[in-house]
């Protein structure tokens, strides 16, 4: 590395170190935010950090778009990313502070002024070492007038390998940007889930952001989203399928800073055997942030009489024009549905399947048919095979 490079993560890394000595860990129960998700059995230290893996083939870009593993760009690029590392996610969780101190793995990537990249980035992240905190990063810069769409996959070397995986993503969206962002987690079923999740847009901005969790076995996930200046917008739309006794937990925020900003946030869950998920959202609208729409909702779809969902928008409005609404739902597979479809000579499970199947269009129908349309339809029909055993 270049010594300015060297010089600056080296000091981050060392700074994330001393705080962790004074960073408690949440405790279940007694921490806020903390009620619903079960840590009391995690043992932090007893999984040492994953030395960095060997990154994936990464795609052809356009002259001037970066797209790096993350090392590799702060030695070849400090200019570009010192401004924007660790600008949205500070080192102040055990889980954020520990991921400042430890990542090996992670990609950043820049679109310069007013570049379109054709097509969709993908980037992969595998946890290789089983017994292993693997810390990665991804940092997704996008200059004013610029377009991407990135599809961020984190998967598992092994199907049924203890370990941790603690992530951290920082999207910062300039002026008149549009960018499209997909976190897919698809982790085996023993791995402890973590991560701090972050976006800001800038005036006339918008964010497309997708979050579809299928594996881990516990934990939770923080995402945040900030509508930094007037006339920005952001969609998150989140997909969960889980099985066994699983365990997921989103913790969604989307801060309204400027006036005249629109949020619209939906997630929607498919819950079998005696898995769980938690969904805790909040709106936040700041003083002077005036004429506000924003929209959230979860809506949960148990397909076993044991598995369990909980739900919990929230408001916190400090300005008098706006608009924000909520909802929330949880529901049993309807017996109606099920009834009519079998009168027509459709077998119970292909039944089951087509009811599932139309609650979870309603996600897909928030994007234009194409080509992302089609890979999140396919993502969400093969995890729907794992959980349903079909």
């Amino acid at each position: 590395m270049t010594d300015v490079a060297t010089d600056f993560l080296t000091a981050r890394r060392a700074a994330a170190l001393d705080a962790l000595g004074a960073i408690e860990m949440p405790t279940f129960r007694g921490t806020p935010g903390w009620e619903f998700t079960p840590i009391d059995k995690l043992d932090l230290d007893a999984y040492p950090p994953a030395p960095g893996g060997e990154a994936d083939a990464l795609p052809a870009v356009p002259e001037g778009v970066v797209v790096l593993p993350l090392a590799e760009a702060a030695e070849r690029h400090p200019d570009l990313v010192e401004p924007h590392l660790g600008s949205l996610v500070a080192p102040d969780s055990p889980f954020s502070a520990r991921n400042e101190a430890h990542w090996t793995d992670g990609t950043f990537v820049f679109v310069p002024r007013n570049v379109r990249v054709e097509g969709r980035l993908d980037l992969r992240t595998v946890h290789a070492q089983a017994g292993t905190a693997l810390h990665w990063r991804t940092l997704v810069v996008l200059e004013e007038g610029a377009d991407a769409t990135i599809v961020d996959e984190m998967v598992s070397a092994a199907p049924d390998a203890d370990g941790l995986v603690n992530g951290v993503v920082e999207l910062v969206v300039g002026p008149n940007a549009h960018l499209t962002y997909v976190g897919i987690q698809d982790l085996n079923e023993q791995t402890w889930v973590f991560g701090n999740e972050r976006a800001t847009v800038a005036r006339d901005g918008v964010l497309d952001w997708v979050t579809l969790g299928f594996g881990g076995k516990n934990g939770k996930v923080f995402l945040e989203t900030t509508l930094a200046e007037p006339g920005s917008q952001a969609r998150v739309t989140g997909g969960y399928a889980t099985r066994g006794r699983q365990h997921l937990d989103f913790d969604t925020r989307q801060e309204h800073a400027a006036p005249d900003t629109v949020s619209d946030l939906a997630f929607r869950g498919i819950l079998g055997d005696r898995s769980s998920a938690v969904w805790r959202g909040m709106i936040k609208v700041d003083p002077g942030a005036q004429r506000i729409d924003a929209f959230q909702e979860c809506r949960n779809l148990l397909v076993s009489k044991k598995a369990h969902a909980d739900a919990i928008p929230g408001l916190e409005i400090l300005a008098n024009d706006v608009r924000c609404t909520h909802a929330a739902a949880i529901a049993q597979i309807d017996a109606d549905q099920l009834f009519y479809l079998r009168s027509r000579g459709l077998p119970e499970p292909v039944a089951k399947r087509l009811v599932i199947e139309g609650f979870l269009g309603a996600l897909l129908e928030r994007f234009e048919e194409g080509e992302l349309r089609d890979a999140l339809a396919d993502a969400l029909d093969r995890r729907l095979e794992t959980v349903l055993g079909a």
